[in-house]
């Protein structure tokens, strides 16, 4: 599958990737996850995300990770396929889907790095037949943006609040 794809989720897709992320999630322990399109679009999110503007996350991991594609490219790698940010108390993972979404897991102290990476090993093969699945679906059809329209100028006026004043 190559980025750039445009292609949607059904209500069926929807429910399949809700059940994956919320297990996932169980699974590592992680306070909450997202699932982000790799333009910055929030697919999904599952678990303790409140008090998190989601549009404005989404646009920023996606912005991070692909910071980090750039950073690999100087030190001569193909890509990073995954960035771990480290705070105090929370943490975040990011991981590639497939070279089309982005899987973010938000976790503490209550689980490990280790126990995380090992999930997010099982769970992204699941998410990339599900986005496989939703490509295919629309490749018989004109492409298009899923999201509603003015998507892009909304996360960009959020991203403007988040760094005013």
């Amino acid at each position: 599958m190559t980025s750039g794809d445009a292609w949607s989720f059904d209500t069926t897709d929807q429910v399949n990737v809700a059940r994956v992320l919320g297990r996932f999630r169980e699974e590592a322990g992680a306070r909450g996850v997202f699932l982000v399109g790799k333009s910055g679009q929030l697919l999904d999110a599952a678990g303790r995300t409140e008090g998190i503007d989601g549009a404005s996350f989404a646009s920023l991991a996606a912005a991070d990770f692909a910071a980090g594609a750039q950073l690999a490219e100087l030190l001569g790698e193909d890509d990073f396929a995954a960035l771990y940010h480290q705070g105090e108390p929370e943490c975040m993972y990011l991981t590639d889907v497939g070279g089309e979404a982005i899987l973010a897991a938000l976790f503490d102290q209550a689980t490990t790095l280790g126990l995380v990476r090992m999930q997010t090993r099982k769970v992204v093969p699941e998410l990339e037949t599900i986005i496989e699945t939703a490509a295919e679906r629309e490749a018989g059809r004109p492409r298009g943006s899923f999201m509603e329209a003015g998507w892009a100028d909304e996360a960009a006026d959020e991203i403007d609040k988040l760094f005013s004043d």
